[in-house]
């Protein structure tokens, strides 16, 4: 976060990204509500283009699938697969995220494939049966380690019997506490595995999203910056980080400070 960049404090997860979606979620395409706020948003493009790489192979889905989209923010991914024929139940904490989904889905003429929901993912409660669940940078906003159970057994009760649950999360695979705060933390890749495994799910595939590792070395050093060099610092690692993160990004694992956890019941059957 820039050292311009408007403060938020909240009390709770809830207000917190209330607070963050009234400032920023109406803004351009969002981003900033979703991915870093207070940061320039050609660094933003470049992280939603780096999701998007290591989402695509999982995002093909056929018309009608039913998908759950935990943690919708402002519908990114929601209109995604709503375009390419899915019927897309996205919830979120803040109504404000889900008043500016609805909005905008409805502005990309995909209102009737897409409902959306205020609700808190430890008490997720939207019916199950869905052949997709995703999740884009949920489970490491969720800190209290109870709460972050409920909510994947929540998730995991909604999946269907054949169905795919996909996450995208920070999950370095050393530990490290440097880039955490009071609403993030970057847990190691082994510890969601074992709570995946410990929520009856079965880790099909486990892919890199951002081996490059100039975000990572810059966020801890950028409260303490003027903010002259803000910008210039932010926008350098971006540049920097595009060519490697396009290019090795779901091959390069080991590297990646993200992971993209492809899961699925542990009952049930091997796709291919």
């Amino acid at each position: 976060m820039s050292a311009s960049a408007p403060e938020i404090l909240a009390s709770t997860s809830a207000s917190y990204w209330e607070q963050r979606a009234q400032l920023f979620a109406d803004r351009g395409e969002g981003l900033a509500a979703v991915c870093s706020y207070g940061m320039p948003d050609f660094y933003n493009r470049t992280i939603q283009l780096s999701q998007r790489l290591a989402l695509a192979p999982w995002l093909k889905v056929a018309p009608g699938t039913r998908v759950l989209d935990v943690g919708c923010g402002v519908g990114r991914w929601s209109r995604l697969l709503a375009a390419r024929g899915a019927q897309v139940s996205g919830v979120d904490l803040s109504p404000t995220m889900i008043e500016i989904a609805q909005r905008r889905a409805l502005a990309a003429g995909l209102a009737a494939r897409c409902r959306f929901v205020v609700q808190d993912l430890a008490e997720l409660d939207m019916g199950g049966g869905f052949d997709l669940v995703l999740g884009v940078t949920v489970l490491q906003h969720i800190l209290e380690p109870l709460r972050l159970r409920s909510a994947l057994r929540r998730m995991t009760e909604h999946l269907a019997p054949q169905g795919r649950m996909v996450l995208l999360e920070a999950a370095p695979t050393q530990g490290t506490r440097r880039c955490d705060t009071t609403v993030f933390i970057a847990r190691q890749r082994h510890t969601y595995v074992k709570l995946f495994r410990d929520c009856g799910l079965r880790l099909r595939a486990l892919r890199g999203v951002d081996p490059a590792p100039f975000r990572t070395w810059l966020l801890p050093h950028l409260r303490r910056m003027p903010a002259s060099l803000h910008w210039t610092a932010s926008t350098a690692v971006s540049v920097l980080s595009l060519p490697f993160d396009a290019v090795l990004g779901r091959r390069s694992v080991s590297r990646s400070w993200h992971a993209l956890f492809v899961l699925e019941h542990a009952g049930g059957r091997h796709a291919h």
